[in-house]
């Protein structure tokens, strides 16, 4: 009887070795900075190349209907963070926030569920010494900016690696504020190379990258062209003003890199167990020199950066997991507070109960019954929007405008007056979260 017994004790053991248990998908999130809706070449640009994004989204999913967390940089990052839309965030602007000690974080759940977690890039919610610093906040491994406004600078002196203060050759500030007089290393570059090099560290275990590039993001204190790039690249002999240029070398330069990073997941053999997601903080920006209707950033969309409008908010989205993603367009309406569930569920972990997110998983791997949201919340200012379905109510100034998006995608005709039983329900929604 002891052959048996022990032959009962061994097999789960060889089934195990035969049929291994699915290992959790390494989960890469790229945000990038004030790319418009219509500035990739999948999402209708016709003059600024991306045929890397163009190919991602060929060999992805396409999302039409994907909205940033705000329409401005740091409470639209507080929001993925937090799965959480503005009304029930700390901050609904500009204004600087430390994230509080024991904040839950899609970062830290990820860490809990046993990822090695990085951060490269930008980020605006905590400096050195700070609660909120990423290394507190369930980053294993951080590379970057910790300041907002020193991201707007290229060529600072400076990075943080952790909570190190790091050179970087050759920057040499003029004595103003995120203005170098001299410029030898591009960030970009540095920030590119550092999230390389955390795949290749960590490809052997789970690893959650999010990877926050500062481009295309103008800097606002270099006057006249905030575009700044080492050359123009491709576009240096075209007849365009000189931030033009900058803006199109930015792009292409992102695409290019974003391109590094794809075939990296492929030479390392770990493409098919590694979802990648590409989006934007906001809209495009018109500041530093950059028109934003010089390349029609903005696409079919009204408005841009610091508008509620479509334009401000609504932003590319491709995922990129071969083998898991059938390859199309989706128009579920999804928002940056998606992200944490989303996360969660492909980590087999449960995501907090008091979020506001709901996972797009059903979406990305074409399996089950996705989830709809009763409605998508954005507040700014003395602005308020709110899309629910088809429609899109604006409110200014407690004045709400209501469009049918189905059929004017630019925001033009106001419905309310036709509608008002729907404007009813919007203007509900947001007096509700006031």
């Amino acid at each position: 009887m002891k052959l048996p017994f022990l032959l009962c004790l061994a097999l789960p053991l060889f089934l195990g070795q035969l049929c291994p248990a699915k290992a959790k998908p390494n989960l890469i999130y790229v945000v990038c900075d004030d790319l418009g809706y219509g500035d990739l070449g999948c999402y209708g640009q016709k003059v600024v190349k991306t045929p890397r994004f163009d190919r991602m989204a060929k060999e992805g999913l396409r999302f039409t209907d994907h909205y940033a967390g705000h329409t401005v940089c740091r409470p639209s990052r507080l929001v993925y963070l937090v799965g959480k839309h503005t009304a029930h965030t700390a901050i609904a602007g500009n204004n600087m926030h430390v994230l509080p000690k024991g904040s839950v974080t899609v970062t830290s759940l990820l860490k809990k569920a046993g990822y090695h977690t990085g951060g490269v890039g930008k980020w605006a919610l905590g400096h050195l010494g700070s609660t909120g610093h990423p290394n507190r906040q369930g980053f294993d491994f951080f590379y970057g900016y910790l300041d907002q406004g020193e991201a707007h600078d290229y060529y600072p002196e400076h990075l943080y690696r952790n909570e190190t203060k790091e050179r970087l050759p050759g920057n040499v500030n003029s004595g103003k504020r995120n203005v170098s007089s001299e410029k030898v290393t591009y960030a970009h570059d540095r920030l590119t190379e550092e999230a390389i090099a955390f795949i290749r560290r960590n490809h052997k275990k789970p690893f959650y990258l999010n990877l926050t590039w500062n481009i295309p993001h103008t800097n606002n204190e270099a006057k006249g062209n905030g575009q700044e790039v080492p050359d123009h690249g491709i576009y240096e002999k075209e007849d365009w003003p000189e931030p033009e240029k900058g803006f199109a070398a930015m792009v292409t330069l992102m695409d290019r890199d974003m391109g590094r990073i794809l075939d990296l997941l492929e030479k390392l053999g770990i493409e098919k167990n590694t979802l990648v997601i590409f989006t934007s903080d906001n809209g495009p920006h018109n500041e530093g020199g950059h028109k934003v209707g010089f390349f029609d950033s903005s696409g079919p969309l009204r408005g841009y950066k610091r508008s509620l409008h479509d334009g401000g908010i609504r932003v590319p989205m491709i995922a990129w997991w071969p083998g898991a993603i059938k390859p199309g367009v989706s128009d579920h309406p999804s928002a940056f507070w998606d992200w944490l569930p989303t996360a969660c569920e492909l980590a087999g972990t449960e995501a907090p109960e008091d979020i506001d997110g709901v996972s797009f998983v059903p979406t990305l791997l074409g399996k089950g019954k996705q989830a709809k949201h009763d409605y998508l919340f954005w507040r700014w200012s003395r602005f308020r929007a709110v899309r629910m379905g088809k429609w899109k109510g604006v409110q200014t100034d407690k004045k709400l405008a209501l469009y049918d998006l189905s059929e004017d995608i630019g925001e033009e005709k106001d419905l309310a007056a036709e509608n008002p039983s729907v404007a009813k329900r919007i203007k509900a929604i947001i007096d509700e979260l006031e």
